[in-house]
């Protein structure tokens, strides 16, 4: 609260986290039936869409851990969050992918209630600044080719 943040609660998997300024955050809402998608296989291809990303952008040593452990890490540290809600196999909720965001914040709190790791972000890991609207077009490249779709925006739908 001294620092000006509101503690949330939130309907979705994960523990505590933090979502605020320089974050990309992407809350799909599926059909996961329409799909034929376990929701673990939803949350794998999550990670998978973020990997992709982060390849395009030249971090190849991004990778995705086994549960607990959900999410795309750099080494001990998390570049992106994964917290997911299904109701009647429909998501909501999703990922927050830290492009420029301010680290410090995660230090008054155990993100995703992991011991012992740290969190970073494009911008900390490629050495310059990665604004959110920087990775928006290579992020919904990726959507498309993981979830092998075609995203139209609420100007094209008419």
């Amino acid at each position: 609260r001294a620092r000006g943040a509101a503690l949330v609660a939130a309907r979705r998997g994960g523990h505590i986290t933090f979502h605020g300024p320089g974050q990309l955050l992407a809350f799909p809402v599926l059909d996961l039936r329409r799909r034929r998608l376990p929701l673990r296989a939803y949350v794998a291809a999550l990670e998978a869409l973020v990997l992709r990303l982060c390849r395009r952008l030249g971090l190849g040593a991004a990778r995705a851990l086994p549960p607990p452990f959900t999410g795309v890490w750099m080494g001990d540290s998390k570049l992106c969050a994964i917290g997911v809600h299904c109701g009647n196999r429909i998501t909501s909720h999703g990922l927050a992918l830290n492009c420029c965001t301010d680290l410090t914040w995660f230090e008054h709190i155990v993100p995703c209630g992991l011991e012992g790791k740290g969190v970073t972000s494009l911008s900390h890991e490629l050495g310059q600044h990665v604004a959110v609207s920087h990775v928006l077009e290579p992020f919904l490249d990726s959507f498309q080719e993981v979830f092998d779709c075609t995203l139209v925006s609420a100007e094209d739908a008419g």
